[in-house]
């Protein structure tokens, strides 16, 4: 269901939009020339890759590697011969997907045309084949080849196991976008969040396919049920977490979606949002909130009625 802005509110968004998109562009640019890639071994069979884009988990077995997400398109001739020489060689048979982003899912393309099984959320692969075109970045993404589409995906949760190594995997609902999942790995207690989880800078509300901040509350508390204090959480981008900085994330999401609703049922438009520094408690923290309320603002939009006293 569509909602219309009011006049003046829109007209706010579209200056702010800009800022927030530039906001963006530095964050993006600071992730492609992230180098060089390195590994970092967690367990047997499991290795942390960084620098290709977004943060890469692999699992190597008797028969193969698993992977989860791919890096962004630039680093995917990189990242692979990386992965081929963490793996010993092996092909990778399994490839999850957090969700539809470029910087995560740059090497599914190759990956894909190898024969590898591409694991996702249902929404993600509908994103994956559609033009989308993401206003707040300015920017149209093309449907991806054929070879690069998640081949098997799910709804709710799943479980597989990977050689002798359970994997557990469930949706996240709309937050970051509205095809996020998580996947577990039960016996070393690793958890990969996707861009869910954001470190050194406030959480990407990716209204366009979905996100929005209710559902980013409701996410990093599923990941908090579903980590205890021993897990060791790999975001998105960035280090290795623990679970207080993950409680962080969600008790900053609860208190602002708290307020941004309070600030609409004022009628208070993005840029008056923007004015009212509603994060200043939490800026030292995750910094610059610009593009987190820019785009927190259409993202609650589109939630407007089940948030009730806004229209």
């Amino acid at each position: 269901m569509a909602y219309v802005f009011r006049s003046s509110h829109r007209r706010d968004f579209l200056r702010t939009l800009a800022g927030g998109a530039a906001g963006l562009s530095i964050l993006r640019t600071s992730r492609a020339q992230a180098s060089p890639i390195t590994t970092t071994k967690l367990a047997d069979n499991y290795i942390h890759i960084a620098g290709a884009g977004s943060n890469v988990l692999l699992v190597t077995g008797s028969d193969g590697a698993l992977l989860v997400d791919s890096g962004s398109p630039e680093h995917s001739a990189d990242f692979l011969k990386v992965v081929s020489e963490q793996s010993g060689g092996r092909k990778v048979q399994t490839l999850f997907n957090t969700h539809w982003h470029l910087e995560s899912t740059g090497s599914n393309d190759a990956l894909g045309k190898a024969g590898a099984t591409i694991i996702a959320h249902e929404n993600t692969r509908l994103w994956m084949g559609t033009d989308i075109i993401c206003k707040w970045r300015n920017k149209t993404f093309p449907p991806r080849a054929k070879e690069a589409l998640p081949n098997q995906t799910f709804y709710t949760t799943g479980k597989m196991t990977f050689g002798k190594e359970p994997v557990e995997y469930g949706y996240l609902g709309q937050a970051h976008t509205d095809g996020d999942i998580y996947v577990f790995f039960p016996g070393p207690n690793i958890l990969m969040t996707g861009d869910v989880f954001a470190v050194g800078h406030y959480p990407i509300l990716d209204y366009t396919t979905g996100g929005w901040i209710g559902g980013l509350a409701d996410a990093s508390k599923t990941l908090l049920k579903t980590s205890d204090a021993q897990t060791r959480i790999i975001p998105g981008v960035g280090p290795l977490q623990a679970r207080p900085d993950l409680q962080a994330q969600a008790d900053m999401c609860a208190t602002m979606r708290t307020t941004f609703v309070g600030l609409m049922r004022k009628g208070m438009g993005p840029k008056d949002m923007l004015a009212a520094a509603p994060t200043k408690e939490f800026d030292a923290k995750w910094g610059d909130p610009q593009l987190f309320i820019t785009n927190a603002y259409p993202g609650l939009w589109g939630h407007v009625r089940e948030l009730g006293g806004i229209v």
